[in-house]
């Protein structure tokens, strides 16, 4: 093999790799909620969850951490508000609102149920649900759940 073909390769790889880490970079950190399988007893539909905001996903999705560890991190999805994608017109802003809102914040969370690896569900600052907050923030409504 000569030298510019087994160059070529080891470019090929480094970038599949760099793909690769950036791939598993922009996967949301929050494992509480397996892929299959049943939903752990403190998650289930009525269930209260308490925590701060660990990570913020779209404008409609974030992770509440009921403990330290990304397993005990529960990805939510807000049963109240439907932000547009992040790649639509507002999406990003929405993200963008949704941090601004929650940072720093302790979320109360009543789950509805679940959705994928997420638990959909109401989470209130103060008393105040994200959802009224986000509309309140002037942020549009307009994702795939649009009610």
């Amino acid at each position: 093999m000569n030298h510019p073909t087994l160059l070529s390769r080891a470019c090929g790889l480094g970038l599949a790799l760099s793909a690769f880490s950036a791939a598993a970079a922009l996967a949301d950190p929050c494992t509480a909620v397996p892929d299959k399988g049943p939903v752990p007893a403190a998650l289930r539909p009525e269930s209260v969850f308490r925590g701060p905001v660990a990570y913020i996903g779209d404008g409609d999705s974030l992770c509440v951490a009921t403990g330290p560890s990304p397993s005990q991190w529960v990805e939510v999805r807000l049963a109240d508000f439907y932000a547009p994608e992040l790649h639509a017109p507002g999406g990003r802003e929405a993200k963008r609102t949704l941090d601004q809102i929650t940072a720093g914040q302790r979320l109360t969370c009543l789950a509805q149920h679940r959705s994928y690896d997420r638990i959909v569900a109401i989470c209130r600052i103060d008393g105040r649900s994200v959802g009224a907050l986000m509309r309140a923030a002037g942020v549009a409504e307009g994702g795939r759940g649009r009610r």
